[in-house]
């Protein structure tokens, strides 16, 4: 038998030691995909009830404004195109459409190291959105966000652990002309980080270069196709119930180069969805399954991301409210549904409506990131980083978001009850001829690293300490290490001869 007795082990020292020694990633407390799924906001009915409210809509009111590939895409496949020029979905299709979606997808990274598994109730935390503003935390003003923020963004997000994936989470608005904003987007995410990078583009026309640039970045087409590395965030629909023609377009042309679609739905509750939080549920599931039968009628199986989105509005203004007790409601409950079907999803969590990194930032995004996390998302978008309901968003934000999510994902982690969590033998030891305390014991250290999660810049000391630390403030902190991840050269940037033939063929904005 173990012994179990305790030990000092040298005191603080060695325990402070302890912490320092990295763990093989399967022994780390917290990792990406663990899987969540014990928070059910749904009943097992309220979920039938959701799911046959929108095979009603489908099937009553349908979609209308697909573009004419995509009626002839689905009307093949059994959707009923009316004289009102909607279409119409009878429950049948979306059933043998939903058999045909694939519940395995992998987003690749660049590195094999970042691949994202989504099956099940794993959780991954990313960035997401496209804000218009950076916001400057030393004088609390915004302004416009340029490719070098977004850059910037992607070097940073590559350094932080809990941060899983980079989907752009801002404009480039330095660049007016939209398809070099497209191709530098590509250029300035995937040279920042090794993680799985997510991108939207602006006309269909714009894709095949897009693939090109992704071509030379994986070196070749072959490569790419057997890694893609970048997924396309995709809002086919225009709630309430209407196709996006030009994002539809955009979608095929992704299908047809091999690159994973999220199929984003993104109502707003009390505008553009309806106000009642079950209902808004209702019109993205809905809006999503119209997407899963447009996909897998085209390609089956091919990579897809249930991507409802439904936001909030604060129904006092009409503003949207993404850091409301009301949007983690909506988040968790579309959860449920993804795992009512069985496939992969992603909503939106983390939205901070604070215009800076301050403690109403800070409840708002915990509450969301908690609760996605906790009822098993596979794709928690949007997590970290932003603020002003999605109109800006903050490096130092980003680097805070990752000690969050952090705490978001030993939540997610849960309680394990074996026998040896029990500690029995550890008790016994303790009490019966030991030292009274568990300080220093080989049980506690051992746990120290595998069990409890520390905060990278949080501060835990006590108020003493705190002074003769100089009184650290955090946001400070965060700009501290913001500046010295970025004073290093990104780890993810391209081969000489690859930026080369990347750059006599595009016009590259970046230095």
């Amino acid at each position: 038998m173990t012994d179990l007795s305790p030990r000092r082990a040298g005191g603080r020292a060695a325990r402070r030691e302890a912490r320092t020694n990295p763990l093989a990633d399967n022994l780390r407390p917290i990792r990406a995909g663990m899987s969540g799924g014990r928070y059910e906001p749904l009943t097992p009915s309220d979920m039938e009830r959701i799911h046959n409210a929108a095979l009603t809509a489908l099937e009553e009111i349908g979609l209308s404004e697909a573009p004419a590939s995509g009626i002839e895409i689905m009307t093949k496949a059994g959707a009923v195109l009316g004289d009102d020029g909607r279409i119409r979905f009878p429950r049948a299709l979306v059933e043998d459409m939903l058999a045909l979606t694939n519940r395995q997808v992998t987003l690749c990274g660049r590195d094999p190291l970042y691949d994202l598994d989504l099956s099940g109730t794993r959780v991954h935390y990313g960035t997401a959105g496209a804000a218009v503003h950076m916001v400057d935390v030393d004088t609390g003003n915004y302004r416009e966000s340029t490719v070098q923020d977004l850059h910037d963004a992607a070097r940073i997000a590559d350094q932080l652990d809990n941060i899983h994936f980079l989907q752009r989470p801002m404009v480039a608005r330095d660049i007016p002309d939209n398809r070099e904003m497209d191709l530098n987007t590509i250029y300035a995410c995937c040279s920042g980080t090794y993680k799985h990078v997510g991108v939207s583009f602006t006309e269909p026309s714009f894709v095949p270069d897009a693939f090109e640039l992704l071509h030379l970045i994986a070196g070749g087409e072959d490569a790419w196709r057997a890694r893609p590395f970048v997924s396309n965030s995709n809002c086919f629909v225009v709630p309430p119930m209407k196709f996006a023609t030009e994002a539809c377009q955009v979608m095929e042309a992704c299908i047809r180069g091999g690159m994973p679609v999220l199929l984003l739905s993104a109502g707003q509750a009390g505008a553009t969805a309806p106000a009642s939080i079950a209902g808004a549920i209702v019109q993205a599931v809905a809006e999503c399954l119209a997407g899963v039968v447009y996909v897998n009628a085209m390609a089956p199986g091919h990579p897809v991301i249930f991507g409802t989105w439904p936001f909030v509005s604060d129904l006092r203004t009409g503003a949207m409210s993404g850091g409301s007790g009301e949007q983690a409601l909506l988040t968790a409950g579309c959860a449920q549904m993804h795992r009512y079907y069985g496939v992969c999803g992603g909503a939106a969590a983390g939205i901070a409506d604070a215009k800076l990194p301050d403690m109403q930032a800070g409840w708002e995004q915990m509450c969301s990131n908690v609760m996605a996390g906790l009822s098993g998302l596979n794709m928690v978008y949007e997590a970290a980083g932003m603020h002003a309901s999605l109109l800006g968003f903050c490096h130092e934000s980003l680097i805070l978001g990752d000690d969050l999510i952090g705490q978001a994902l030993r939540c997610v982690r849960g309680i394990e009850v074996t026998e040896d969590d029990l500690s029995l033998d550890v008790m016994r030891a303790t009490c019966l001829g030991g030292p009274g305390h568990y300080l220093g014991s080989d049980d506690t250290l051992n746990r120290m690293q595998r069990d409890y999660v520390y905060p990278v810049l949080g501060n835990r000391a006590s108020p003493k300490e705190w002074v003769e630390q100089g009184q650290p403030i955090l946001v400070e902190k965060a700009t501290e290490r913001k500046e010295m991840i970025l004073s290093k050269p990104a780890r993810a940037r391209f081969a000489p001869d690859v930026d080369a033939a990347i750059r006599s063929r595009f016009n590259i904005h970046l230095n």
